[in-house]
């Protein structure tokens, strides 16, 4: 009986629900709807003005010398009407060789009736600034800065907005490889964001980790002809968060009630889970879950994603992303389309989930983005 109990419950504790917790979650939602239409791929994928979210280090190899973007992602439209994220990202080519770029977002949780005479208007914000260069013809490096601001409204009790401060570091390779009579794009990239300080609401009592992510994509890119070709893409992803002890733990090592919240917190508290630095917490992420090295493997998710592109000016594009149940289960289907001329270009988005845990479900994305390249062209016509 005793050998029963101790195998059903490793069992429990490898296929229960255990997703990694982070503050500040607005900061791992694509804002821009070309990848949102690739499944959320983008670390290796063509550069373009959105480059800053997925891999900054894409910038130099950007032709135009320099390009903005308006971007809008409407958020759980299936159940409310007031929470969405807006995302303004642009950046300039210093010379042949390195870039600056920058991006502001602004998440808006609505507004939330916290007692009959208070409504509040919680958001996140974030503001970063990187500098790319070209180490090679074919590689570069990036480095990103970004200030990040959390005010979840309700500033009484010791409570107040939190700061913090988080850096990215990424890498990007464009070659070419012969297939056939055909030179093909051949591409990988890597972005390691928001490595920084914890967030912390009370005053630095408790703290909650940023959404550090490992990034790591392949693209592919086919040219049929002069005026066809098609790009196969796929990011790998890994959250460098610990994962939170789970309450079963707790309960088994402890002996403790099933209701025993407090308890559980203060159990946290005393096993280091709220004291784990930062950096700590990134080196400790590769080996630190309940369920072993299959749940590790659990934690990554995957995306692959497929644009057709008509004379570099129609776009036709499709993708899946996975996530293990066990881990928050967004599994979902993309498509999207996009137009492009030499002034603009306009991209959407649609999500379709397999699974019914995913906000963005049947939502539409869109993307503006603008070619300061060919405004002064316009412009210069027009003299």
């Amino acid at each position: 009986m005793l050998f029963s109990f101790t195998f059903a419950f490793a069992q429990d504790v490898k296929n229960q629900l255990n997703p990694v917790n982070y503050g500040v979650t607005s900061l791992a939602i694509a804002p821009d709807a070309r990848a949102g239409g690739l499944g959320d791929v983008g670390a290796a994928t063509d550069p373009d003005v959105n480059s800053q979210f997925w891999n900054p280090a894409k910038y130099p190899f950007c032709i135009s010398r320099a390009g903005f973007s308006l971007n809008y992602t409407p958020w759980l439209r299936r159940l409310v009407n007031d929470i969405d994220l807006a995302n303004i990202t642009g950046y300039y080519r210093l010379g042949e060789y390195d870039a600056l770029s920058g991006s502001l977002r602004y998440f808006s949780l609505g507004e939330v009736i916290a007692t009959e005479d208070l409504t509040i208007k919680p958001y996140e914000m974030a503001f970063d600034v990187a500098y790319s260069r070209m180490l090679s013809e074919t590689f570069s490096a990036a480095v990103a800065l970004r200030y990040i601001r959390s005010d979840l409204g309700w500033n009484d009790d010791g409570t107040s907005p939190g700061n913090a401060f988080a850096a990215d570091i990424a890498m990007y390779h464009n070659g070419y490889l012969n297939l056939g009579r055909r030179e093909c794009q051949l591409g990988w990239g890597i972005n390691i964001s928001n490595i920084g300080s914890k967030i912390s609401y009370d005053g630095g009592n408790t703290s909650e980790f940023l959404p550090t992510n490992l990034r790591f994509g392949l693209s592919f890119l086919i040219p049929f002809d002069d005026y066809n070709t098609l790009t196969l893409a796929g990011d790998l992803n890994k959250l460098l968060v610990i994962t939170r002890p789970t309450m079963e733990q707790y309960i088994k090592e402890t002996g403790a009630d099933k209701e025993d919240y407090a308890g559980y917190r203060a159990w946290l508290e005393g096993e280091g889970y709220y004291n784990v630095g930062a950096i700590t917490g990134i080196f400790k992420s590769f080996s630190d879950a309940p369920g072993g090295f299959k749940e590790e493997l659990q934690e990554i998710q995957w995306s692959v994603g497929a644009e057709y592109s008509y004379n570099n000016q129609f776009f036709v594009r499709a993708g899946y992303h996975y996530e293990h149940p066990n881990k928050g289960n967004r599994k979902y289907f993309t498509i999207g389309a996009g137009f492009k001329m030499s002034v603009f270009a306009i991209d959407a988005g649609y999500v379709i989930s397999t699974a019914q845990s995913n906000p963005l479900d049947q939502t539409l994305r869109l993307s503006l983005s603008f070619d300061m390249d060919g405004i002064r062209d316009l412009l210069g016509k027009r003299r």
